[in-house]
């Protein structure tokens, strides 16, 4: 049995073991976006999307296209195009029960990366959705966020990582066809699946 470990269960005694934030982070944020952040959503190829179900369950996912694929309709407002993926859905069904929204948005190279907070809700249609459209894809679902809180994160988790430094790259993990074998499809031999997720994958992603 897992050893319980001693629990954190007050602010005050978080507080006094990490300490206060310096006056200048805890008053970074903005309530809307300024011209810097109209230039990272614009040079941002990807970003991580979390939500939460009424039950308190979360969900993050990953959302990528070519740089600048978050439409800013204005200085309150964002746009997340949807693209065809799994079907799953578990994000979406978390907004439609609870509209709290938090983004984190990167930018390939860079250790500092933008977090907007806010709330969201779907849209089948819009009047800007033809400026979404990529490969002939036009969006059956946007991600619509209103901005409530939106500043710009320090780079020491990446530094820590060493995420974007290529000699730190290691993969001792099974290819993503031998994880679809053992998890997702038994039935199917290797051999397909790694025909699937081969080379020619990469032609299906819109």
């Amino acid at each position: 049995m897992a050893d319980a470990g001693t629990e954190i269960t007050t602010y005050d005694e978080l507080v006094s073991l990490v300490g206060r934030p310096l006056q200048r982070v805890a008053h970074k944020d903005r309530k809307s976006l300024l011209p810097i952040h109209h230039e990272w959503l614009a040079a941002s190829p990807f970003c991580l999307v979390a939500t939460s179900g009424a039950d308190g369950s979360c969900d993050v996912s990953p959302k990528g296209d070519p740089a600048g694929f978050t439409h800013v309709v204005d200085d309150h407002t964002i746009a997340i195009p949807d693209r065809p993926g799994n079907r799953r859905v578990d994000g979406f069904s978390n907004l439609l029960a609870n509209p709290h929204i938090g983004l984190i948005y990167l930018v390939p190279g860079r250790g500092d990366t933008l977090r907007i907070n806010g709330t969201a809700r779907l849209l089948r249609d819009a009047a800007y959705l033809d400026d979404l459209v990529v490969r002939g894809h036009r969006p059956v679902v946007v991600v619509e966020v209103h901005v409530e809180q939106v500043f710009f994160h320090c780079s020491k988790a990446f530094l820590r990582s060493q995420l974007w430094e290529p000699q730190a790259w290691h993969d001792p993990l099974p290819s993503r066809a031998q994880i679809a074998k053992l998890l997702e499809r038994p039935e199917d031999p290797i051999e397909e699946l790694q025909t699937y997720y081969g080379p020619e994958y990469a032609k299906r992603l819109y």
